[in-house]
Parts: C-alpha cells; sequence; structure tokens
C-alpha cells in the first residue's frame, strides 16, 4: 500500500501562493482595432483615456479612501468598547453560564456556558434527546473565545442545527493568580462530569479548536468515566513534526535560545504573558496576507468587505493573557519539549499524561494549507505512541482523519463552506466512527452535488482503513532533542541571575503601560476618535460618501490595474519570507544539526 500521507506537498496557488498578474496598461482595452489605433506588443490596442472615465475612477478612489479610513476608525472602537465591557465571548449565541472555574477550589480563569438559543427559537426546541452533548472547547491562544460560534454558519451553529445540545468552554481576560495547566485540567473535567451529569447515559462528544485539541486529550485521560468520541481540529500533537520550507513556527524555540524569553515577557508583566505577542507571532507567520492583503483587500472591495472585515476583527483583536507560569509549561513541556508525544508529560500533582491510555474515538481534521498546524503535527504522533497497525488494533482505539487540500489554519474553525459541510459531515457521522472495528482510517467525503447545504444520501462518506507503519512523518529527532537541553540551560540561568531583578522592576503600572504600548494594539486603537480627534472628520466624510457613492466597475482597466499592483506587492512579500524562513531553516540545521 502506498503512504497516505504525502511526505511533500506541493505548494499551488490553493495553499495561498499567488500567481504574478500580468501587468495591466492604465490606459489599454481589449476591443476591435480602430483605423485610427496602433496596436502594441502583445496584439491589444491602446485607446486613449477618456477624462470623464479618468475624474469617475480618481472619484471611486477617494470615495474607498474615506470609507478604507472609516472602517479601520470602527474597528479601533469596537476595540475599545469590547475591552471596557470586560471582553465577553464573542458568539453570535445566547448563553447561560453553568461554572465559573474562577470559584472553583483550584481557580482557573475558564466557564461552561450552555447555549440556549439558536436565532429567534430556544436550543431546547431543536434538540434531539437521542443525540449526545457537544462540548466545543475553544482555543486559548492569545485571542478570546468565540472562534466556534461567532458565526450563524460554526461550530456551534451546526451542532445546534443537527440536533445536538451544545455546551462551549469560554475563558475570561485575565489568569487566576499562578494558574497552572494541571489547575486547567482539573476544571476542565469537573465541566465533563457536569455535562455528563446533565445528561445522563449519554457521553460526551469533545471538540477542541487548534490549542484545545491537546486540552481535550488531556480531559479525556484525566476523566474517570468515559467520555465520547473527540473532533481535533487543526490541533498539534505533535510539536516537532514538519516540513522544512512549510512550517517555520516548529524552529522558533531553538532560534530564540528555548523558553527564557516566554519567562521574560511575563516577568515584564507582572506575571502575566499578554496574549498579543502570540497573535504578532501568528501575524508574521505570513505577512503577505495579515499585513497587506487583508488590508488591500478592503480597500479594493470595501462595500462589500466592510462588514465581514469588522465581524472577524471584533473577535481577532480581543487579546487575553496567560499567567507566566501556564505559558511557561506550555512552551517548556507541548512546543520545546514535545512531552505528549513522548508520553512523559507530567503536570504535577501526579497527574501523568499518555496517550496510549487515551480510549475515546479520535477524529482528526487537518490541512495541507495549514501552516500553524499541518497534517505533520496532526497525525505524526500516531507512531511513535503506538509504533505499529497491530499495536494501535490491540490497544482498542479507533482513530479517523480527515485532510482538506487548501484551506487555512483560521479556515478549518470559520469558513462559512467548511463549517456548513465538513464539520456537519463530521458530526453526522460519529455513530458511524464509534461502530468502526479498531484501526486507522482515512475519512473520505463523495458530494457529486458541491453544495456544502447538502445532506446524506446527497453525499457518502466512507472509512478507508489505512496503516500506522505508512504514516512517514520524518524530522530531525535529535536536533530538536538539542534544542530542548540548550532550552533547559538557558531557562535555568534567566531563573537564577535575571529573573529576580525583572520581577523587582515590574509593577501593575509597568505591565498596564507595556501591554497598551504593544504594537498590536497601538496600530488598531489609535486611529479611533477617542485618540485621534481628526478622525470625526472622516467620520463625517464616510457618512455623505455612503450617501452619494460613485463606483467603478470591477471590470475597469484601472480597477484591473490597481487587483495586478496588489498580486505583485504580495508576490513581493511573499518572495521575502520565503528568504527569511529559508535563512532560519539553514540557520537552525547549522546550530542544531
Amino acid at each position: 500500500m502506498s503512504p497516505t500521507i504525502p511526505l511533500e506537498q506541493k505548494r499551488s496557488e490553493d495553499l495561498g501562493s499567488a500567481k504574478v498578474a500580468p501587468p495591466i496598461a492604465l490606459a489599454t482595452r481589449r476591443k476591435e482595432k480602430p483605423d485610427s489605433a496602433e496596436p502594441d506588443g502583445d496584439g491589444q490596442t491602446a485607446v486613449p483615456l477618456n477624462p470623464r472615465d479618468a475624474w469617475t475612477y480618481a472619484t471611486d478612489v477617494w470615495q474607498r479612501s474615506v470609507l478604507f479610513w472609516d472602517v479601520l476608525r470602527q474597528r479601533a472602537n469596537i476595540m475599545l468598547e469590547h475591552d471596557e465591557a470586560g471582553m465577553p465571548p464573542v458568539l453570535t449565541f445566547q448563553y447561560e453560564m453553568l461554572l465559573d472555574a474562577r470559584r472553583f477550589e483550584r481557580p482557573a480563569n475558564y466557564a461552561l456556558l450552555r447555549i440556549t438559543t439558536i436565532g429567534e427559537a430556544h436550543a431546547e426546541e431543536c434538540v434531539d434527546r437521542d443525540k449526545p452533548p457537544v462540548i466545543v472547547i475553544d482555543p486559548r491562544a492569545g485571542h478570546g473565545p468565540g472562534i466556534g460560534g461567532f458565526k450563524r454558519e460554526s461550530e456551534v451553529g451546526i451542532a445546534l442545527r443537527e440536533g445536538f445540545p451544545v455546551y462551549f468552554v469560554s475563558f475570561f481576560p485575565a489568569p487566576s493568580p499562578h494558574q497552572r495547566l494541571v489547575d486547567v485540567l482539573h476544571a476542565l473535567r469537573r465541566f465533563v462530569d457536569e455535562v455528563m451529569a446533565r445528561h445522563p447515559g449519554k457521553t460526551p462528544v469533545l471538540y477542541g479548536n487548534c490549542q484545545a485539541g491537546w486540552a481535550a486529550m488531556l480531559v479525556a485521560i484525566h476523566c474517570e468515566g468515559p467520555v465520547g468520541s473527540i473532533v481535533l481540529n487543526g490541533s498539534p500533537l505533535s510539536y516537532w513534526a514538519g516540513q522544512s520550507g512549510a512550517n517555520p513556527m516548529r524552529l522558533a524555540g531553538g532560534l530564540l535560545g528555548g523558553s527564557w524569553l516566554t519567562n521574560f515577557v511575563g516577568d515584564l508583566g507582572d506575571g502575566r504573558f499578554d496574549g498579543a505577542w502570540l497573535i504578532q507571532n501568528f501575524e508574521t507567520l505570513k505577512p503577505e496576507a495579515a499585513i497587506w492583503d487583508k488590508y488591500a483587500n478592503l480597500f479594493l472591495d470595501v462595500d462589500r468587505e466592510e462588514e465581514r472585515f469588522l465581524e472577524f476583527e471584533r473577535w481577532w483583536n480581543a487579546w487575553y493573557s496567560f499567567s507566566r507560569e501556564e505559558m511557561v509549561e506550555i512552551v517548556d513541556h507541548l512546543f520545546i519539549g514535545n512531552e505528549l508525544e513522548q508520553g512523559t508529560l507530567n503536570l504535577g500533582d501526579e497527574v501523568k499524561i499518555d496517550l496510549r491510555n487515551l480510549k475515546s474515538p479520535l477524529v482528526i481534521f487537518a490541512s495541507y494549507g495549514d501552516n500553524i498546524t499541518p497534517p505533520h503535527q496532526a497525525l505524526a504522533w500516531l507512531k511513535p505512541v503506538y509504533k505499529t497497525t497491530a499495536a494501535l488494533k490491540e490497544a482498542g482505539q479507533r482513530i479517523v482523519y480527515l485532510i482538506n487540500p487548501h484551506v487555512g489554519h483560521l479556515g478549518i474553525f470559520v469558513s462559512a463552506s467548511v463549517a456548513r459541510f465538513e464539520h456537519r459531515a463530521i458530526l453526522e457521522s460519529l455513530s458511524d466512527v464509534e461502530a468502526l472495528p479498531p484501526g486507522l482510517y482515512e475519512m473520505k467525503i463523495s458530494n457529486p452535488t458541491g453544495n456544502p447545504d447538502c445532506h446524506k444520501p446527497q453525499y457518502s462518506v466512507a472509512f478507508e482503513e489505512r496503516r500506522v507503519e505508512d504514516l512517514l512523518f520524518d524530522y530531525p529527532r535529535k536536533a530538536f532533542e538539542k534544542v530542548h537541553q540548550v532550552s533547559d540551560a538557558n531557562e535555568a540561568l534567566y531563573r537564577t541571575f535575571v529573573s529576580p531583578w525583572v520581577q523587582a522592576a515590574a509593577t501593575p503600572w509597568t505591565a498596564a503601560m507595556l501591554k497598551w504600548l504593544h504594537p498590536m494594539r497601538t496600530s488598531r486603537y489609535l486611529v479611533s476618535e477617542k485618540f485621534l480627534p481628526g478622525m470625526h472628520v472622516v467620520a463625517a466624510l464616510a457618512k455623505q460618501v455612503r450617501k452619494n457613492r460613485v463606483s467603478v466597475p470591477d471590470t475597469d482597466p484601472l480597477r484591473e490595474a490597481e487587483r495586478a499592483f496588489s498580486k505583485q506587492v504580495t508576490k513581493a512579500i511573499e518572495t521575502a519570507r520565503q528568504a527569511r524562513d529559508d535563512i532560519e531553516e539553514e540557520a537552525f540545521q547549522r546550530i542544531y544539526g
């Protein structure tokens, strides 16, 4: 049998590589050749630009500029208002809070919510009593809770429409003092116990997004009673795995000398690690998308993009913090130590985690377009843990994986088409997964209609058996072991000689100052009229522009030239980013190879 997962995945335009559009002459149009016109070199006919068209285009550009800055003004105000409101979850569904883990004997900044309404209907009216409850655990990776349910077409929305009772694990902006991973684990376990008590005889389905995926695995192993299937969406479990030239984030720990810098940032924050640093790392990972395309697309199509842009930014710009202890544990044990895959994760308090003890069926959803958690990191742990297919079957485990060829990391959670089809297909197939004989399977979905809203039997699902031995995700293990050793040494030096001085100098005032001077925040809130009074003029102009909008059609050659220029800038940034990644890869190999 040939390997089911290719070692090298070509980076096509489906994976985010932009093609450079051919230069477009500003004053040319493709048309039949008039007698008085001179043909240009590629067969196009040069036509003098109509002054009226030029004036209309100039008016359109000026109006789009006003609307562009007004949208950024609105984003700044939304960010500040959300912060003043305490940064609640950005769920589009109404909910009630059942448990607040800040009041537990071992406090943690987590909460269990029950989704109560879907649209105008009460959730109870949509529930199928024969279906198990679904617990959606949102990722705590710098931003606030809500990605699993901030749109009607989302994981929460699809689960509700399919008749599942839905619970949502949320969290608060600030951690409990000296909060640790084991405290979070105990809180999540109590949440699962609460849901099971509310649904006797039903084992809950755990839905873990990104970082919350490994949290779901930990709580399933730690729970005394069995839980139902676990769905992991873009969740890393093998942190050293990745493809050379495609997944540079895995090298960051080695290039920065280990986890000492994480500890340092936590000390500067007076015991808190600002999540804005994690979001900044995410944006710089692919700057052509986060720094150029996002804003260029808004400017080029501001009339249609405004609502979508502000909806997403409301979630993206709410940055939560970690305790220093918790963040250092995550970096030390998972990202640098890779202890989850190796079965050596010890959280203290006699809580030891071994993935071989997991008995719940697994559904792993990953994408080759995801440069944060590629399929390598989602699946490579299987071979070190189970060694062979026979060992997996002897353990009585059922593991199903589903690979999307092109959707990006955030698209796994927020793409409307993904939520409406893949997530619904997963939920509809959970009973089939649990009925499978032990083994490894690839989930294949056939949808000849191409309609993401279709239901069975319009689409079909097949589970094709695979072999653990064919998952050939190779990576330089010895190099990452050296990184672990270097990190331990640097961390010990920092804790002994530097950390006491930094902690003595840090105060709540200096921490607050550093928080609000972070470039991720200043680039947002400084364009609010609360900080820049001149933005009142922009708001007034935008109001008039919307009343008297003059737009140029997309087929206009000047608009086409805009898009061509934007694509060329994207390509230039992408080329520079690829060169940066190549340099980092070479440096890592020279230092640790």
